[in-house]
């Protein structure tokens, strides 16, 4: 198993904050009436894409009927619907779909990661919880960051975990700190790093995308964005 395997393991069992396992497991077991058939996940959900990857995507955290269903990071619902098309349009997955574990997506130099790996109720985590899950987003981070040149945040909470996460590995975060916003740019110094670029991208949330706040072509010009920067398409 390699390290990544290993700290997946560690964190499908973790168990520390009660709200979200006992949320979590009533939702696997209540289930959506269109999923009933279906066995759900019920457990956090750890990082999927690429054990070297260029670009890290840095979400919020699984969706209930989502991650949680199908165990794997934007898989089963419409916002994961909207990321892998564009991360396919953009040439940084090999499918523009993804319904399970076992439909054969592959990401191309992109790791998906949440700062909160269990389904929160409402899909709205407390201060208390992101902080008790930052130590799994600083260990993957940790394993990854050799090789990562950009970090994409879906949303404000990814921006700011990103930018928390990132200082504790030594990142040198600009003053004023870096503001979110759509399309929003911060060169990060790192020590022994070539440094990271943080993107900021509106989350591919249905209130985003149903309300065309997200646009396709807004999505896939910041994807564009990470993958030439990334060096992973001219």
């Amino acid at each position: 198993m390699s390290a990544l395997d290993e700290l997946a393991d560690e964190i499908t069992s973790c168990r520390q904050c009660p709200r979200l396992v006992e949320w979590r497991e009533e939702v696997a077991r209540v289930k959506r009436a269109a999923f009933r058939d279906q066995e759900y996940w019920g457990k956090p959900v750890p990082g999927f894409g690429a054990e070297a990857p260029g670009i890290l995507i840095v979400g919020l955290a699984p969706a209930a009927h989502g991650a949680n269903r199908t165990g794997r990071m934007f898989t089963g619902d419409r916002s994961g619907d909207w990321l892998f098309a564009s991360l396919f349009r953009v040439g940084l997955a090999n499918q523009p779909t993804a319904v399970s574990r076992e439909d054969g997506l592959q990401l191309h130099g992109v790791r998906l990661v949440a700062p909160v790996r269990c389904a929160p109720p409402q899909n709205k985590p407390t201060t208390q919880e992101r902080d008790t899950c930052a130590p799994w987003l600083d260990a993957e981070l940790d394993l990854v960051l050799p090789s990562v040149r950009v970090v994409v945040t879906l949303g404000g909470f990814g921006w700011q975990a990103s930018l928390r996460a990132l200082s504790r590995v030594g990142a040198q975060i600009p003053r004023p700190t870096p503001k979110f916003t759509h399309g929003a740019e911060a060169e990060l110094a790192l020590p022994n790093h070539p440094g990271v670029l943080l993107l900021g991208c509106y989350h591919v949330s249905q209130q985003n995308t149903f309300t065309g706040r997200l646009t396709e072509p807004m999505l896939d010009e910041v994807l564009g964005r990470a993958a030439e920067a990334a060096r992973l398409r001219a």
